[in-house]
């Protein structure tokens, strides 16, 4: 009986083309869009983006086994809005952007948050929630403060499409190895020491060499550590091509050889790595200046504006501010715009730059069985995640969030239940309007995972 409730109330959603007079639901799917880039995993490798667009069959998604599949966007960020489904909507085939959804029924975005957020945006989340199938390197980049993003925007709106900012967080779904801020300078000092292609390229004369050993050892908040920071990296990154091309290539070729002394084996082979994906580029030499980052399954990352960064291989859940925003200047076919990307870094170094350790969520009960759920909570406005895991025919009740809600099921089969229910299951996705408690029950036959990305005030 209360099944049958709950799919007769799954099958009354809202109309297609909604009104301010019709009372909206608390709870529905929503149809999330797919991007290919060239970065990402193939579809015969399955790769989780792949695997989640194809679930939702409003999406008419079937993956081309030579096609990379990179991202799959959950929100209402123009570039690729997600859509809202309803019974009358899949009947007609037409489907009403979330964020016209919203604008209509602003109480679904919350008071708190649409004062904050929305004012120049009508029913436009703060966040835009991802998840990223990363099979080779994505480019040397960092994206920019608010201040920043609104000049690039003003200065080149065909470039920087948006005047927000973003920072952003990655969650892994699988191992992940991405670059993370800068190598504390004694790092770096060593490898311009050993490596001598790395030394012609960032162009330290002996004093200069002397000098920045002698601050290694010095706080890294030191303005004269960040300074020599910008000095090394600058020198790299504009560095002209008749001179990182050859010099890209001899690392290569001899890192290539096997065993290097100087350099540890993660180095050795991330470097050969990159140049397979990228011959005689430049990025490759960020491998000596900024950190390597590896992640196991549950392990997060938080990128601040300014922060530089790249991720290399791996699967994760991407919640960011909802900006399309990013400065490059390496590995890449794209636009570089270097000059901005030396300038904006804040230079700020250290071996564990961006880790973000999650709590136990309070909001969220164990009613039934064996759950738990995880808080991911940047020291930021706009979004925070929490990702549960459910046992078999476990239950659980979330209280109420300020603000709006996206949840993907990560694996597994769920009944969402508010004052509505929706039955959904892996890679399928789900709108959580402000102000809503809800109960999670697991339905199928083993373990569920969901990832929920919302913003409190």
């Amino acid at each position: 009986m209360v099944r049958d409730r709950i799919e007769a109330l799954s099958h009354h959603l809202s109309s297609p083309t909604p009104t301010k007079m019709s009372t909206p639901a608390r709870v529905f799917q929503l149809i999330p869009g797919v991007q290919s880039y060239d970065w990402g995993i193939p579809g015969s490798k399955a790769p989780r983006v792949a695997q989640f667009a194809a679930a939702t069959k409003q999406l008419n998604f079937t993956a081309d086994d030579d096609k990379p599949y990179a991202e799959l966007w959950m929100g209402t960020h123009p570039s690729m809005p997600s859509r809202i489904i309803s019974s009358e909507s899949s009947a007609s085939g037409e489907f009403t952007p979330l964020a016209e959804y919203l604008a209509q029924h602003p109480e679904l975005i919350g008071e708190r948050v649409r004062a904050k957020f929305s004012d120049d945006e009508p029913g436009a989340l703060p966040f835009l929630f991802k998840v990223l199938s990363v099979g080779k390197a994505l480019s040397i980049q960092a994206h920019p403060d608010k201040t920043l993003g609104k000049k690039l925007h003003a200065q080149r709106p065909d470039v920087y499409k948006d005047p927000n900012h973003k920072p952003e967080m990655a969650i892994a779904l699988t191992a992940f190895r991405g670059f993370c801020g800068f190598r504390p300078l004694a790092e770096i000092v060593a490898y311009i020491k050993n490596i001598p292609e790395l030394a012609k390229l960032v162009q330290l004369d002996d004093d200069e060499l002397a000098r920045a050993a002698s601050l290694a050892s010095s706080p890294p908040e030191r303005d004269e550590v960040k300074q020599m920071l910008k000095t090394i990296f600058g020198n790299l990154m504009n560095a002209p091509k008749s001179t990182y091309e050859p010099l890209a290539q001899s690392l290569s070729d001899r890192f290539a050889c096997g065993k290097v002394d100087s350099v540890d084996e993660v180095e050795r082979k991330l470097v050969v790595k990159l140049a397979e994906e990228f011959p005689r580029d430049v990025g490759i030499f960020c491998t000596f200046l900024l950190n390597v980052s590896s992640l196991q399954p549950g392990e997060a990352l938080f990128l601040q504006a300014n922060e530089p960064h790249a991720y290399l291989e791996g699967e994760i859940l991407e919640c960011m501010a909802a900006s399309d925003n990013v400065v490059r200047a390496g590995l890449t076919p794209k636009l570089r715009d270097t000059d901005t990307l030396i300038s904006m870094c804040t230079y700020q170094s250290g071996s564990n730059r961006g880790r973000l350790n999650p709590t136990q969520w309070a909001k969220s009960i164990t009613k039934k069985g064996t759950a738990e759920a995880w808080l991911y909570d940047p020291p930021i406005a706009e979004f925070s995640v929490v990702t549960t895991t459910l046992a078999q025919q476990a239950q659980v009740e979330e209280a109420q969030v300020d603000g709006p809600s996206i949840l993907l099921v990560l694996e597994g089969k769920v009944e969402i239940e508010a004052e509505e229910g929706v039955r959904v299951g892996k890679g399928q996705v789900v709108f959580v309007a402000a102000g809503t408690a809800v109960t999670v029950q697991n339905t199928g036959e083993g373990e569920a995972r969901l990832a929920r990305a919302f913003v409190e005030t």
